[in-house]
């Protein structure tokens, strides 16, 4: 189990930061410690007793599995409750009603929690909220309800990817959230007249705004001392790379037919008669595959057909994206079924497998937003690091050298930010075995023959 001293230095700062500034927001990119940073000055605070309750608004596969699985791996905050608000309304007031430090809300139910207590005062110390950028649009629901409660909170904190230049004017009603407009005013009307300039527009209505020239150095000046900003380099050292592993937990249905799904392949691929020096690596391959494709979420019959049974993955790699607000992302699949799979959830991103010189151009030149490519087909030889510095692994691979070869694509010489590489993990399955081979820095046939040889006993011994 992790502790507070394995906290990155930088995370120790965005969490004083928190604890420094009852009114703050975190622009930190997704895998640079966000959600440890917050619970450990959450932590503090409760300790302190300066906070009692904390209501946190999030994404709602971020509500379901994030938090509480950060909870686990580190051991100096592993004391706090969490009550998670979802499921039915019945679930959800019964979680309200239950005694906890945390309470997880995914955001669609915002308005609902407002509208619960009548619009009055919530019975909350602290509010967070993981990707506030979702609250951007100021005529939405979920913005005017928790304007309307925004005085309940003693404490208010923010949390989301770094802002780009051009989203900027998505700024003022996340802002507004944190300080009732003092910083970017009052109207969303004043602050477009000051920091921005009417540009394409359809008659009298103006549906494009262009920042002025200088309208981004006076809104980074205006809203400094709150939002604490991960691109500051000059003052946050960050690593050059950072290994992000996301706990993909499988509800308890889903989870029992894995379980029954891999006991089912052990006894048709192996007899009681085998033993450790007889499994052959055909064998072994065949049980390895079955399983990563169940972890990824859609499995190969005996006819090559694929069938789905859950798309989990699918869902963390869009919160991936969507928290990355244009960001081009790499992404590596391992299955045929996976890569189309991916190509049709993710279509609005317009995304582009990787083929011939023109899509590593068009990558490096920026006009990618979401590549992807079969580590083996890519893995050697492409310089890709102008392009991006986002990496997910949707399904996991045994072969180090691939593994270690794709992801210097990105990460190497001449790449000007911290490389960070998403592992999309499917808990309690052969994904973590995966992952622990590659950890040890183990070849692939020994990873694999370990993981086999212990399923092997388990089933059949």
């Amino acid at each position: 189990m992790l502790k507070e001293s394995d906290l990155h230095g930088y995370q120790a700062e965005a969490c004083q930061h928190i604890i420094d500034n009852p009114f703050c927001a975190l622009f930190l990119e997704m895998g640079l410690g966000k959600t440890i940073s917050t619970l450990t000055a959450i932590k503090k605070l409760i300790d302190g007793l300066d906070v009692g309750k904390v209501l946190i608004i999030a994404p709602k596969r971020v509500a379901e599995s994030v938090w509480d699985a950060e909870i686990d791996k580190w051991e100096h905050i592993h004391g706090l409750t969490v009550s998670k608000v979802i499921g039915t309304p019945k679930q959800r007031l019964a979680a309200l009603n239950s005694k906890a430090d945390i309470y997880l809300l995914g955001r669609d139910n915002v308005s609902w929690l407002v509208g619960l207590y009548g619009g009055s005062m919530l019975p909350f110390d602290m509010l967070v909220i993981d990707e506030f950028s979702s609250f951007k649009n100021a005529k939405s629901q979920r913005f005017k309800a928790l304007r309307g409660v925004q005085p309940s909170f003693s404490r208010v904190v923010g949390l989301t990817g770094t802002p780009a230049p051009n989203g900027l004017i998505d700024l003022w009603a996340p802002v507004y959230l944190l300080d009732r407009g003092q910083r970017l005013g009052k109207f969303i009307s004043r602050f477009r007249e000051e920091y921005f300039r009417p540009g394409a527009s359809n008659g009298h209505i103006v549906y494009k705004y262009n920042i002025r020239k200088d309208g981004e150095q006076r809104i980074y000046d205006a809203i400094g001392d709150i939002c604490m900003s991960m691109k500051a380099e000059d003052y946050l050292k960050l690593p050059e790379r950072i290994n992000n592993y996301i706990d993909i937990r499988f509800p308890d249905d889903l989870q029992k037919k894995y379980n029954d799904f891999e006991k089912e392949k052990v006894l048709q691929l192996f007899t009681e008669e085998d033993d450790d020096n007889d499994i052959s690596a055909m064998n072994a391959a065949a049980l390895s595959n079955k399983l990563l494709q169940f972890a990824n979420g859609a499995v190969y019959d005996e006819d090559k057909v694929t069938h789905e049974v859950h798309k989990l993955k699918l869902d963390a790699a869009e919160d991936i994206i969507e928290v990355a607000q244009g960001k081009p992302i790499l992404i590596f699949y391992t299955y045929q079924s996976d890569r189309d799979r991916l190509l049709e959830r993710l279509a609005k991103y317009e995304p582009r497998v990787l083929g011939g010189d023109q899509d590593i151009r068009d990558w490096n030149a920026g006009k990618v937003q979401v590549l992807m490519m079969h580590p083996a087909s890519g893995g050697h030889g492409l310089n890709l690091q102008a392009g991006g510095n986002i990496v997910i692994w949707f399904g996991q691979t045994w072969s180090l050298e691939l593994y270690q070869q794709a992801n210097a694509r990105l990460d190497r010489q001449g790449q000007t930010q911290s490389v960070i590489i998403h592992h999309l993990v499917a808990s309690k399955t052969i994904d973590q075995d995966v992952i622990k081979a590659l950890e040890n820095k183990s070849n692939n046939q020994e990873g694999l023959m370990q993981a086999v040889k212990a399923r092997l006993k388990k089933y059949l011994k």
